[in-house]
């Protein structure tokens, strides 16, 4: 791995030799020793991330006590080091990387080891040591050749999982599913503080205020990543991971906060709350170096192909928008919707967003994406009623894009989105303003592994989003995933769903399975 001057020198406030001697770019000296009799420092399991054909990211953070209230997990104030071995066998036979980096006080004692130099399109084995305490053994694998063409892709997608909203038994099944890797689109955590609960068990007084600085979005993060049905799924497969809102504070846009920015307030309150939670998100997740906040900036756009199949191009929807139009309020009496100035990429990542779509090769266009990006009137009639936090409430950006893709011969374009907590199979229009506006691709919005509690097949909002949006095939309002296979010909969605999570131990079902067809922007039911 290189770092230019220009990296070295802009990296965050947790230091740059932290970041290199988290990352492997630095070996890790031996002078470097281990905490000697302090428990088991791997309470958070371990993770893969961003594969590529011949590399990808390992992730562990040492925390002897994950829930210590200083955010330091019960860790020393000094760097560790932490061996890792890489291996084609689960016994660790065919050992085919084995070295060391340092966990460093900076970065919660987390560490992001990229491996490179693998086969391509090929499970590995990991496991990390340091002292005489050995990690879980995760698995991973590679992508295929750049020039290749697999004959599938199958993943996973899921969002939003409040850990005061239920169990999370929907990751014991995504673990045991044959997969290559998930996509995780945003609201891994919470800011809220964690009181009352549809577990109905009792929370230490630790957790329940809300989350706005460094130590309390690591205890945030650990009081998620300590559940064994999420520390299974990402040891079964490697993640590609961004974010939505709640990772910082519900509904935020560019440098504008629902409450820090209050008039009396000054927006650098909020740009430090923003670095803050963007150094847990990193320190907790398995992330490359690319990927290291500077203070409250993070790029979390980034495009991961997976040969000639497809293409999967993450999106942040967050940190370049404008504010929500109208005041986020009615949106039946709000013009301020269309208006072109208003962003949900910024200038520089859509230039980058439909650059791709030019220079794109893949079958499949597959754009991770946090909120959704089709229109979803809530009122059947001549009105049109819209949330205006997602794409409704930016419809010229929406427009400019979906134009964009079809105009620059993208094949199939598939969006993946999460954050609504339903699940929804539709088509993309390039204006829907138009009635007799083209398809020009598909969305597949992925219901939440948690957030709203148990939830319900259907509601009276999905009978009224049914009626009023005719570009919407499907409506599910249960907990669960979406499982995807895509080959040459055809995409298909099995949206998985569990009868329950304020309890554990729910089985899980197909509930409905939708496909897209080799050039045809239109889903249809299996």
């Amino acid at each position: 791995m290189s770092v230019s001057r220009r990296r070295f020198l802009g990296l965050g406030g947790a230091g740059s030799a932290a970041v290199l001697l988290g990352t492997g770019a630095w070996d890790a000296s031996t002078t470097y020793a281990a905490p000697a009799g302090s428990g088991n420092p791997f309470t958070l399991g371990v993770a893969s991330g961003d594969p590529q054909y011949d590399s990808v990211v390992l992730w562990t953070r040492l925390a002897t006590d994950p829930y210590a209230v200083d955010g330091r997990g019960g860790m020393p104030a000094k760097p560790i080091r932490v061996e890792y071995e890489v291996a084609r066998d689960e016994n660790f036979r065919q050992v085919v990387r084995r070295s060391s980096v340092v966990a460093t006080p900076e970065l919660g004692h987390s560490v992001h080891p990229e491996i490179r130099g693998l086969l391509p399109d090929h499970v590995y084995y990991y496991r990390f040591r340091t002292g005489s305490e050995v990690s879980p053994t995760g698995r991973t694998r590679t992508t295929p050749p750049p020039f290749a063409s697999p004959r599938e892709l199958k993943f996973a997608f899921a969002s939003c999982q409040a850990w005061q909203d239920g169990y999370y038994t929907a990751y014991d099944h995504m673990a045991a599913e044959d997969l290559d890797l998930v996509v995780h689109l945003g609201d891994y955590l919470y800011e809220s503080g964690v009181k009352t609960n549809r577990r109905g068990v009792v929370t230490d007084p630790r957790f329940h205020g809300e989350t706005f600085d460094l130590a309390r979005y690591r205890l945030q993060y650990s009081l998620y990543k300590t559940e064994a049905p999420l520390q299974a799924a990402h040891a079964a497969h490697p993640w590609i991971h961004t974010i939505d809102d709640h990772e910082v504070e519900n509904n935020w846009a560019g440098d504008i906060s629902q409450i820090d920015t209050e008039p009396d307030q000054d927006p650098v309150v909020f740009r430090a709350r923003r670095a803050a939670a963007f150094q847990a998100m990193y320190e907790n997740m398995p992330l490359r170096h690319e990927q290291m906040p500077s203070g409250p900036d993070v790029r979390l756009h980034r495009r991961l192909p997976y040969g000639r199949l497809a293409d999967i191009t993450m999106l942040d929807t967050r940190q370049y928008r404008s504010d929500q139009p109208c005041g986020d309020g009615d949106s039946s009496t709000c013009t301020d919707r269309f208006n072109p100035d208003n962003t949900m990429l910024g200038g520089k990542q859509r230039e980058w967003l439909l650059n791709g779509f030019k220079s794109s090769n893949a079958r499949w266009q597959i754009l991770g994406n946090q909120a959704p990006m089709g229109q979803t009137d809530w009122t059947p009639g001549p009105e049109t009623h819209v949330w205006l936090d997602p794409w409704d409430g930016y419809v010229a950006e929406r427009n400019k894009v979906l134009a964009a893709a079809q105009d620059s011969g993208v094949r199939n374009l598939v969006v993946i989105t999460g954050d609504r907590h339903q699940n929804y199979a539709l088509e993309l229009k390039r204006d829907y303003e138009n009635p007799d506006s083209p398809n020009v691709g598909t969305e597949f919005v992925g219901t939440s592994i948690t957030s709203g509690g148990d939830g319900a097949d259907m509601t009276d909002l999905g009978l009224q989003f049914l009626a009023a949006n005719p570009h919407l095939k499907f409506f599910n309002s249960q907990r669960g995933y979406v499982r995807v296979t895509v080959d040459h010909q055809q995409w298909r969605s099995d949206f998985r769903v569990v009868p329950y999570v304020q309890t554990q131990g729910a089985p899980i079902t197909t509930r409905a399975t939708y496909v897209v067809e080799d050039r045809d922007p239109h889903v249809q039911q299996a």
